[in-house]
């Protein structure tokens, strides 16, 4: 049974930092895509950043020089640190996993068949 938990969400003023963590377990961590998406107040969920199954990582534009994605296989962890935060970055934060390996970059939500429970997060101006 695949398992996505969140953490590390808060609150905190604009150009402060936050570094959320999504434990895993049920699949093999190192092979599926695995991403991080949000959904603002009364808007639609959207794609932040992934990693596909080769390692290599996608950006929203919104987000690229800002948030930073990294996963740790040993601790089967998918991280995203996020600095210089701006009001508009608050959302509840989603992980998604792919049910297969993806050799394709994507931030489509219809790729990823696992999700967590969502983890807020409130950036203040």
């Amino acid at each position: 049974q695949v398992q996505l938990v969140e953490s590390g969400g808060g609150s905190v003023q604009a150009g402060g930092s936050l570094r959320l963590s999504c434990a895993a377990s049920g699949f093999v961590f190192s092979s599926p895509a695995m991403g991080w998406f949000r959904q603002p107040p009364g808007k639609e969920r959207e794609g932040v950043a992934s990693l596909n199954s080769y390692g290599a990582t996608s950006y929203a534009d919104s987000v690229k020089g800002r948030f930073t994605l990294s996963k740790d296989n040993a601790k089967n962890t998918l991280y995203l640190q996020m600095d210089s935060l701006k009001p508009e970055d608050t959302a509840i934060y989603y992980c998604a996993a792919a049910r297969d390996r993806l050799p394709f970059r994507t931030l489509l939500a219809v790729d990823f068949a696992y999700w967590g429970q969502g983890t807020q997060v409130t950036v203040s101006s």
